[in-house]
């Protein structure tokens, strides 16, 4: 397939799949390199542009941030390889996540304690009468680690 040497930002977006806001969202992160301009001031992207959006875009559904690939991809463009610190960092991703899960399954557990429950207390209530579920929720210390939600820890 032939490629044209630069594509304009609408171009590229529709074939990367994403909006023109979320291109120049990129361009300010500083993951594509400021795009050359038209003599109509349209944005012209190198062709290769397209391969770049889409390792980002792999790349953050993997779960890398934005900023960390910032100082990746800038490590790259300078000739450095990164690899070590990219492997590191999906590393630390995945325990992230085997944390996550088992907090899910701990979660899991307890609600489905909390369901037999609620359903012996129903059966207890008569129709028409508040059974009081939720003054019944209590949720367990489950987390093996507190998290910083909103710049509070819980």
């Amino acid at each position: 397939m032939d490629q044209k040497p630069y594509l304009r930002s609408g171009e590229l977006a529709r074939l990367a799949e994403i909006s023109a806001d979320t291109l120049r969202h990129y361009e300010r992160m500083k993951l594509l390199e400021v795009p050359r301009r038209s003599a109509g001031n349209y944005r012209l992207y190198p062709s290769e542009a397209l391969e770049r959006v889409r390792l980002i875009r792999h790349a953050l559904a993997v779960g890398f941030s934005l900023p960390e690939l910032a100082k990746i991809l800038k490590v790259r463009d300078a000739g450095g390889a990164p690899c070590r610190q990219v492997k590191r960092l999906l590393e630390e991703k995945v325990l992230k996540m085997e944390e996550q899960i088992g907090d899910l399954v701990a979660m899991r557990k307890h609600l489905r304690t909390v369901l037999a429950d609620w359903d012996v207390r129903l059966a207890h209530t008569p129709q028409g009468k508040p059974a009081r579920l939720l003054e019944t929720l209590i949720v367990p210390a489950y987390r093996s680690k507190p998290r910083k939600v909103k710049g509070k820890t819980i």
